[in-house]
């Protein structure tokens, strides 16, 4: 989700966009108390997920606000540090930027920039990276870098003959093709889709409008059996830029849900279900989606009095939350490292944090 900037407690060097991709910093100038705990809560009500006496730890900043996080085949944590030009340009417009983080040195490094405002990322099972590109001069597309020639292709930028809006996130569907959001939070280009809708990208490359009543998507994740698609529902009810730019546009309900679509035999979605409803919260909205292996949702959840990752089994009961306090969560990511021990990473503000878990990925 972009919508504006939030800065984590943080300290040590920060990452200029305009900077070459070859340049690294270490976060060893990350506080020896923020390392250790990050300054956020403990978990609540999440014995056996947490582990025993987790805590938050701080391992890298960035320039502006964090999103996207993915894990990468080479061991790598890449996420996105969007550059707002509402809130980021004492520096000049950015375009953004793609940072790679390496667990075993504590570096962090460029891996690209500009990124075409990249937000959502996700290693697809080639090892490549595809990337959401959102709008507020970006790239409003989704791309696909390939790991090992550096070079990046386009695989969605329009939809009926029209530009896309925003490219929040994205996925890969249990059909192997590319799934993405595309809303609009941020930016100045005009809107050209009447619908802010869930997009698939299909074997010969046309795109599909796969979920049109989901109001304004972000975050999507598939359930481990593939069988339901979970969708955040975050509608600011903000229609500033698209009452301007569209001729019969749908009707912005506000609504704030975390939604299911049940996969059908057939490949299409089938009809949603609120699983989760934030609309009695005052609250900005549910952001990035994650899943365990025993199929619990993790959503990042922000703008409210108590903000952070909270945790619901697959019928939409809680089960507890990772606190952030003054941090706002945007996405989550599982990781196992080298020693075989389990981390859920979250970025939020401009910091990328990581606590210890039992959970892996779904």
């Amino acid at each position: 989700m972009t919508r504006f900037c939030t800065e984590a407690p943080s300290a040590g060097l920060l990452v200029s966009a305009g900077l070459l991709a070859s340049m690294v910093f270490s976060v060893a100038a990350v506080s020896s108390a923020q390392a250790e705990s990050g300054g956020l809560p403990s978990p609540v009500g999440l014995d056996g997920i947490a582990a025993p006496g987790a805590e938050w730890e701080l391992v890298s900043t960035a320039e502006c606000f964090t999103e996207g996080i993915a894990a990468g085949p080479d061991g790598m944590i890449y996420y996105s540090d969007i550059t707002s030009t509402a809130d980021c340009a004492d520096g000049g417009l950015q375009e953004g930027a793609i940072l790679k983080f390496d667990p075993a040195t504590g570096n962090t490094e460029t891996f690209r920039s500009p990124s075409g405002q990249s937000n959502g990322l996700f290693f697809a099972p080639s090892g490549n990276l595809i990337v959401a590109q959102g709008a507020d001069f970006g790239g409003r597309r989704v791309s696909e870098i390939d790991m090992e020639s550096g070079r990046s292709h386009i695989l969605a930028h329009s939809y009926a003959g029209r530009r896309l809006n925003s490219p929040n996130d994205v996925t890969v569907g249990p059909d192997g093709k590319v799934y993405f959001s595309d809303p609009r939070y941020a930016g100045y280009e005009s809107i050209e889709q009447p619908v802010q809708g869930v997009y698939r990208i299909e074997e010969d490359g046309a795109v599909t409008l796969v979920v049109s009543d989901a109001s304004k998507p972000n975050g999507l994740v598939f359930s481990p059996d593939g069988k339901t698609l979970y969708i955040a529902a975050a509608d600011d009810n903000n229609s500033t830029d698209y009452t301007r730019h569209v001729e019969n546009q749908a009707t912005h309900t506000g609504l704030m849900a975390l939604l299911a679509y049940p996969m059908q035999d057939d490949g299409t979605l089938g009809p949603r279900q609120i699983l989760v409803s934030y609309q009695d919260v005052n609250t900005a909205g549910p952001d990035g989606l994650n899943v365990d292996s025993n199929g619990n949702i993790y959503v990042a959840l922000f703008g409210i009095d108590e903000p952070g990752i909270y945790v619901y089994a697959p019928d939409g009961s809680e089960l507890g939350r990772f606190p952030t306090g003054d941090v706002w969560p945007t996405n989550t990511e599982f990781v196992t490292d080298k020693e075989g021990t389990q981390y859920l990473y979250m970025t939020g503000g401009n910091g990328l944090y990581r606590i210890e878990v039992n959970a892996t990925s779904g």
